[in-house]
């Protein structure tokens, strides 16, 4: 492969500028990190009181889990956020992909710091997501359950739609069946449905003094039958352990139950990750020829200026070559071959709008990297597919559907990182959300919406116009129309409104993308081959 020759002059001031204002984002996403980490209202009361009773606070539980200067990759640290008045940061619970004796596996730990552990909506959401990568990527998934149960004043929104608190505990019993070991500590609370996680788990270890469990506390059993007992004497560890059969293991201290936990693990006969497989071709790892933090002055600090993509792919591949297919044809799509940590990557980024030549172009390439199996990697930075009568009249609703059937019907994985706008069905045929990549990562410049606040404001205020004809409405009226429209298309687009809502797997610092990606390159590497689908047929 070739080697990317870097057009961008890093002493120019445009890009001091653009690093300058990339710098600003970067630090107001470590400040709500942090904010998701330690702050909420009332949460440091929260954390002394936790440790105050001995336990260890959630990211270090799975330190003390996780083998020593290996990556944690954490996903959603900004769920819920600005929604429950911030005081659920994280959504109350953590899960990412750790590795244990070499071996990865999906985290999934209530923080009890946060309504007691208490899971919102979001949380069960965040919850679903971490047993759906598990699912696809072939993990088992360990579970560090401190956890008061459903927040029961948001029933509604939890307890009985699909992927509701019972679509947690169907992926947990399916998983288990298929030899995906799921493993439980239980150093808390597990009330009511809550107690489930630890009872469909395959072996569990409840830690004495603090880990419970029951399907009904104390107050409802006194309620139901008028019998007084307290938690230990209901359904503690020394109870579950030697009397009911519930636990598999007793631990005297958390630090006794995570060395138990990391027996077990190393009992499960799961494929550590360097166990590559045949069908995913691997090379020894070559750095990139640019330094990753020259991302922050390549990405324009005016979302309306546009960006070179190979200049981003040249600071995420090794050796920043790439091998670049149909170079000439379709140029506002740049699609070629590269590798990012040793494996093989089909990459398709933005270099703007999508014209029908840059749609089919994309359809072909994918249809390439399904017959070769190769893993996708989308780089979205598009305002959608090109509109106008020039473009109805060159197909550009076939030909933008034939690549969004291509994404549809690839079986390889599929990996989405948003480094800029993702509008209307660009979204889509960039393998958005929607389109199940198994790993969906945004920067914090980007944007995602069924079109920018420039464009809704337009089209917005013309419908209304037009459908006030012989009405009065003065200019300022329609000043304010536009104003609110503006208003609501700027803050439903902003990345942290997407990430709250888990649209992403996260918002992460765009120096930290090419590790993020060669983690999870390399959960595919120790997986059999995904089973080929039927074809795709949309060449030109």
């Amino acid at each position: 492969m070739n080697r990317i020759t870097s057009r961008i002059d890093t002493g120019t001031t445009e890009f001091a500028d653009n690093h300058a204002a990339y710098q600003a984002l970067v630090a107001t996403l470590r400040e709500r990190q942090e904010f998701a980490i330690s702050g909420g209202r009332g949460r440091q009361r929260s954390i002394e009181r936790h440790l105050s009773r001995g336990k260890v606070l959630v990211r270090e539980r799975i330190d003390l889990v996780t083998d020593n200067n290996t990556p944690f990759l954490e996903f959603s640290s900004l769920a819920a956020w600005g929604q429950y008045d911030d005081e659920v940061p994280g959504a109350g619970i953590v899960t990412g992909i750790g590795v244990v004796h070499g071996v990865p596996w999906v985290f999934v730990a209530n923080d009890a710091t946060v309504k007691g552990g208490s899971l919102v909506p979001m949380a069960i959401k965040k919850q679903v997501r971490a047993q759906d990568i598990a699912l696809e990527n072939g993990l088992g998934v360990i579970y560090l359950v401190d956890s008061g149960g459903a927040f029961l004043p948001l029933q509604d929104e939890i307890f009985p739609d699909k992927d509701h608190f019972g679509g947690g505990f169907y992926r947990q019993a399916r998983m288990s069946a298929m030899g995906l070991p799921q493993l439980s500590v239980v150093l808390g609370p597990c009330t009511a449905g809550g107690a489930y996680v630890p009872a469909l788990s395959d072996e569990v270890i409840m830690v004495e003094g603090i880990g419970r469990i029951f399907l009904g506390g104390p107050p409802i059993v006194k309620a139901a039958l008028g019998e007084i007992v307290d938690q230990d004497e209901l359904g503690g560890a020394v109870k579950h352990t030697r009397v009911s059969g519930v636990s598999d293991y007793l631990a005297q201290t958390e630090r006794e139950a995570y060395g138990k936990l990391r027996e077990i693990c190393e009992t499960t006969n799961q494929r550590r990750v360097d166990q590559r497989q045949s069908w995913l071709d691997w090379q020894p790892v070559e750095p990139p020829a640019y330094p990753a933090e020259d991302l922050y002055g390549i990405v324009s600090a005016d979302d309306r200026i546009p960006f070179d993509a190979t200049e981003i792919i040249a600071r995420l591949v090794d050796g920043s070559r790439f091998a670049e297919f149909k170079p000439e044809w379709g140029e506002s799509i740049v699609t070629g071959f590269a590798r990012i940590h040793g494996h093989m990557v089909g990459v398709i980024a933005n270099n703007g709008i999508i014209f029908s030549e840059s749609a089919l172009k994309a359809a072909h390439f994918i249809e390439l990297c399904e017959q070769r199996r190769i893993p996708l990697l989308f780089l979205q930075n598009t305002s959608g597919y090109m509109v106008g009568s020039d473009s109805e009249a060159g197909g550009i609703a076939k030909n933008g559907a034939k690549m969004v059937a291509a994404v549809a019907n690839a079986t390889v994985p599929k990996y989405t990182v948003l480094i800029g706008g993702s509008y209307g069905a660009g979204n889509y045929g960039m393998c958005g959300r929607g389109f199940n990549p198994r790993f969906l990562f945004a920067w914090p410049n980007s944007r995602i919406a069924t079109m920018a606040a420039d464009t809704a404001e337009t089209v917005l205020v013309d419908i209304r116009r037009a459908g006030m004809k012989g009405a009065e409405t003065s200019e300022e009226e329609l000043a304010e129309i536009a104003r609110s429209i503006r208003e609501q298309y700027e803050t439903q687009s902003d990345p942290y409104h997407a990430t709250s809502r888990m649209w992403d797997d996260g918002l992460i610092d765009p120096v930290h993308t090419r590790d993020a990606l060669g983690l999870c390159l390399s959960l595919a590497a120790r997986q059999d081959e995904p089973a080929a689908g039927p074809g795709i047929v949309y060449r030109m």
